[in-house]
Parts: structure tokens; sequence; C-alpha cells
């Protein structure tokens, strides 16, 4: 069965699934002259591993609910909304607009607290002892302000979000028609009770943060004993929930050794895709300039994803550094992120303000604007954290 990606009177672009991978064509009237605006996004979606196929005949049990919802889809990603969906139209038209470099901000991340049991080495947001957090007022309205500009990917974090009371007012506040609601965690708190309570809320799909699968390593990156014990109990409890589960891995020298155990671990327990993020030198980690990946890591982690790319029993395969060096950077070209302090800024790891929600219900609008007229965010290329001419030219606004 095809699913559409995108379809108006004279252009389409359609998804299949195939023998446990996708496969995508074109068609319609001006698909000669039209394809070759879109070949870059076909390609990502096209001989793809997927998540699942909602169809009656189809449905596994565990997508029960997403299936009343969207009947017959693909949810192709943790990180998007099933094809179709109204929230992923919206994406795609997003995504349409800024292929004409009319860029808006698809994924916003939202920090409604900095309050956090651990003291991860990595942080990009280290807990400050301010107790800063955004109020419910404060974070619905970064919500309305961040679909207003183009949003659909709303994904709550921390900190660790599971702490905040009131967590499932804002996912429920988050519309799915326009948004999927997403959340980042490191587990703690992430009880079977919990996960239901997440789950009824409307929340769409959950990453845990795994720094290693070796438990003594996680527990040191995240400088607190204990903490790959709760991810690993979190991930089982939300899968047991019926949530799409992401486990989500920043991706650094000190990890590019385990990449193995770590696929053996997320295709044991199930989930649904393995993400991969390469380090930023930011939050704790800023000065940490050199320890990022080699060239030869870099070589190591794309001989891994072909890998597993073959595997058709193992989870879907997300390679951050691999779409960043075939899209660019995606700060402040289509990525967002609001601080506990209601900051706005390029990205999680950019930390840069250019604006604060608290200030208006168009501050969202007008930030965004600023990071647009900026020539940094438009060059594209590696992150711009790891960039030393950016750093080296933006470096005093970093502390």
């Amino acid at each position: 069965m095809k699913y559409p990606i995108y379809k108006n009177p004279v252009f389409r672009v359609d998804i299949e699934p195939a023998e446990g991978k996708t496969k995508v064509t074109a068609g319609g009237i001006l698909s000669p002259a039209l394809q070759k605006m879109v070949t870059q996004e076909m390609a990502f979606f096209d001989n793809e591993k997927y998540i699942a196929e909602l169809r009656e005949e189809t449905a596994d049990p565990a997508f029960a609910s997403y299936y009343r919802r969207y009947k017959s889809a693909l949810i192709y990603s943790t990180w998007m909304p099933p094809i179709p969906s109204p929230a992923f139209s919206r994406m795609v038209k997003g995504r349409m607009k800024s292929a004409l470099g009319k860029y808006q901000p698809e994924q916003v991340t939202i920090s409604i607290t900095e309050e956090c049991p651990n003291r991860c080495l990595h942080c990009a947001l280290p807990n400050k002892n301010n107790h800063s957090k955004l109020t419910a007022e404060e974070t619905k309205s970064a919500i309305d302000q961040a679909i207003e500009a183009g949003a659909t990917n709303i994904i709550f974090d921390g900190g660790e979000p599971l702490g905040y009371a009131g967590l499932e007012e804002l996912i429920s506040y988050v519309d799915p028609k326009k948004a999927i609601a997403c959340m980042f965690t490191s587990g703690v708190g992430l009880t079977e009770e919990k996960a239901k309570s997440l789950k009824a809320a409307g929340l769409y799909s959950i990453s845990v943060s795994i720094d290693s699968p070796i438990e003594e390593k996680h527990d040191y990156m995240r400088g607190v004993p204990g903490v790959f014990k709760n991810a690993s109990a979190g991930i089982k409890n939300a899968l047991t929930a019926g949530l799409l589960v992401n486990i989500y891995v920043v991706l650094a020298p000190h990890n590019v050794d385990d990449l193995d155990t770590v696929y053996t671990m997320a295709k044991d327990l199930g989930v649904h895709e393995l993400s991969f993020y390469e380090i930023v030198p930011t939050g704790r980690w800023i000065d940490n300039t050199t320890e990022i990946l080699s060239k030869e890591q870099h070589e190591t982690f794309q001989k891994f994803v072909q890998k597993c790319d073959s595997d058709l029993t193992g989870p879907k395969l997300f390679s951050g550094p691999l779409v960043i060096n075939e899209f660019g950077c995606m700060a402040g070209r289509q990525w967002l992120h609001i601080t506990p302090e209601g900051n706005i800024l390029p990205c999680s790891c950019v930390p840069i303000p250019y604006g604060n929600v608290k200030t208006g219900k168009d501050a969202v609008k007008k930030a965004w604007k600023k990071i647009r007229s900026d020539p940094a965010y438009s060059k594209g290329g590696d992150c711009l954290m790891r960039n030393s001419e950016f750093r080296k030219e933006y470096g005093d606004q970093f502390r």
C-alpha cells in the first residue's frame, strides 16, 4: 500500500513499505521538473527501515491507539508524525518552504525545568542552582508560539522533565493535528504508572538517553550511580505502556567502540528506534573542543550504520552525524530551543539567546526572524559549536 508524502493535482510523492524497507516514488505531469527540487528529501525516506504500518489487518496491538487515530498510515520514525496525518502534512509544507529558502522551526525543544537528579558530564544545560522552570501558562504560550511558527514536533526536555508537576497537562495541550508531543528523559522516574499516564496524556514518543550499554560507563557519564538501571527499567515501562520508544545516544570517543553492544541492547529491549547524535562542546562540555569524533571514528560509525541497515529485525536507526553531513547543521534552520528561563536559542547546544518567550505572544516569530537574518545560520555545514570560526566569532556570548 502506498502512503502519500505530498500530493497536489500536478505532483505527488508516495512512500510504500516493501519487504521491511521503504520505496519512494514520484508522479504527476510536473514530476520531471518538481522532483529535482525534492531529490534530497525523497532520498531521506527511500530504502530505509520504518517502525510500523498501521493497517486493520496487520496492526500490532502495541499500535492500537495510533491505528484508531490515524487508520491506514506509516510510522516512519519516532521523530516525525505518521504518514499521512494532518501534522505530517504541516511538516511537509514546511520542508517545501525550506527547499525554497524559507526556513521555519520544525522541531522545538522546550526545557521546562532545569531541575535534574543527574550531573551529566556533557550536559548542554547544566543546573545553575537557580531552580528555573517555566510555569504551565508560560509553557503553553511557548507551545502556541512554536506551532504558530511552523513546529510539528514539540519536545519536552529539561533538566529532567519527569520531575515537573503537571507534565501530563502540557503534553495534552499539544494539538495532535498540528504537532506530535515527544520527550527526552534520563529514565529516572519513568515508572510503570508514569509511563501509562504519559501515554494517556497523548505523548507520541519518548527518547531515553543511554551514554553506554555498560552500566558503569553510563553512570559515570551521568554523574550518579544507578541511572543505568533506571533507564533500562524506564524503557521497559514505556514499551509496556504502548509508547513509541527511542534510545538516544550521544556519540563520543568514549563510546564509539560500544556501537555493536548498544545496538544489541536496543534490539533485545525491543525499542522502535536507536538515534545517535555526535557530542557537542557546549554546557559542561563547552571547553572540550578536542573531545569529538576523529575522521577514523566517523568512518567506524558509518560502517556500523551500513551494517545495521541490513538487519531488518532490529530497530530503525537515526544517524545524526550522517544527516548533518547531508543536510547541514539544523540550528536556526529547522531547530529551535527554549530554556527554563524562557530564552529562545537556535538549538539546545548554541547558548546564544535571540529573544524570550515571556516577552509576548510573537516572541518566537521575532526571535526566528533575528536568527534567520544572521548569516551564521544559513551556511549549513557541520555543527556550529564544533566550528572553530563560529566559536571564535560568537564565543564571548557563550558564558
